[in-house]
């Protein structure tokens, strides 16, 4: 019978990484430690090709996540999943210790991805976990540019002043959809939800050197068609804390990330879910109990739930990322009676989209979609 599933940890050296991730139990190995290596990332729950997530906990230790969904396909990974994705894990899960900044960079989307690499893209999501004051994230571009005013900006230097800059706090959230230019400013713990996949383009490293005098490699030919040059500025993620209720933070159609405060014990309910399911811890220490089997859950670790587990109760004091793939089953009437879209702030009740582009309130309709999803997943989580 499948169980709650815990992986070794693959660390990444990184020129910008420092040592942070080991307070969170990451170990390095006798020859890391003599070379005085800097870990960036803690890649925890991995479908990567060649960097596969290995099982340590029970009798599947030593397994690699492929084999795991190759003999039990949608038993792990819930029937639509495995359709979907075949023998890949479809979402990656890690830490970040950005004890430098990042370089600044883009991701490309499914089509350009499958184009250029046979591989998919990469939409994900952070979460602040420790920071120090002043700590930033740069995302996307302050106003629309054009590619030559990109291109300029890269020639001299003043890229940065181009984008956003968000300065965070712990509990703080960001979606970075692929296409998106992005950094990650020093000082700053992060846990990232991600699509399967290990392409990135570099396009301003800060004039930085590495270890032989040498600039890193840029990617900027690459990224010049990957690139969103229209404006954004909403990449930052209000999420109330309820205690013992989940409350969605993303939903995408690659992931859906929920967070979960849990004060004492609270059960979850995944009986409609056809997916697997993982909780990242972000704060405290929390126990998962599932039928006859318990997983302890500290800050920084990551467990992954079979999709034929219907029920999980978590008890203890802190905050979990909830992260699967789809959304939940279809609201009931009397869960729709009680809906109402307070994101749009007009008043009206809204059961359907054509309701709500017939009231008149001048929002549209996208915004108004998502807005009534996460209403009504907040209200019946």
């Amino acid at each position: 019978m499948l169980y709650p599933l815990k992986f070794k940890p693959r660390l990444k050296e990184r020129i910008w990484g420092g040592d942070k991730l080991l307070s969170f139990g990451r170990k390095l190995t006798s020859r890391q430690r003599a070379r005085g290596v800097k870990i960036g990332e803690s890649w925890d729950i991995s479908g990567v090709d060649g960097d596969l997530s290995v099982v340590s906990n029970g009798f599947l230790k030593g397994n690699n996540l492929q084999e795991l969904v190759e003999v039990y396909m949608g038993d792990l990974v819930g029937d639509a999943v495995y359709e979907r994705y075949g023998l890949t894990f479809p979402v990656l899960v890690k830490l970040l210790d950005a004890q430098d900044t990042l370089s600044i960079q883009v991701h490309p989307d499914d089509r350009l991805a499958e184009e250029r690499h046979g591989s998919y893209g990469k939409n994900e999501l952070w979460y602040i976990v420790e920071c120090q004051p002043g700590a930033a994230v740069y995302i996307g571009f302050k106003r629309k540019v054009t590619r030559e005013e990109f291109i300029d900006a890269l020639s001299d230097g003043t890229l940065p002043r181009l984008l956003n800059r968000f300065e965070v706090k712990v509990g703080d959230c960001y979606f970075i959809p692929a296409g998106t230019i992005h950094a990650i400013d020093k000082g700053t713990l992060i846990a990232e939800v991600q699509q399967t996949s290990d392409i990135t383009y570099r396009v301003f490293d800060w004039n930085r050197v590495d270890a032989d005098g040498k600039p890193r490699l840029l990617h900027t030919a690459l990224a010049v068609d990957a690139i969103d040059f229209d404006a954004e500025t909403r990449y930052d993620i209000t999420v109330p804390s309820v205690p013992n209720r989940s409350t969605e933070v993303v939903s995408c159609s690659q992931f859906t990330a929920n967070l979960l405060e849990v004060e004492g014990e609270t059960t979850r309910d995944y009986a409609p879910l056809d997916s697997f399911v993982i909780y990242t811890a972000v704060k405290g220490n929390l126990e998962a109990v599932c039928d006859d089997c318990a997983e302890t859950l500290v800050c920084g670790e990551s467990l992954l739930i079979p999709a034929t587990q219907d029920a999980v109760t978590l008890r203890g004091h802190g905050k979990v990322l909830e992260i699967y793939v789809g959304r939940p089953a279809t609201m009931t009437p009397s869960d729709r009676e009680e809906a109402r879209h307070e994101a749009c702030g007009c008043g009206h009740e809204h059961y359907h989209y054509h309701d709500h582009e017939a009231c008149g309130c001048g929002h549209d309709r996208p915004e108004h979609e998502e807005a009534m999803y996460r209403f009504l997943h907040r209200h019946t989580s």
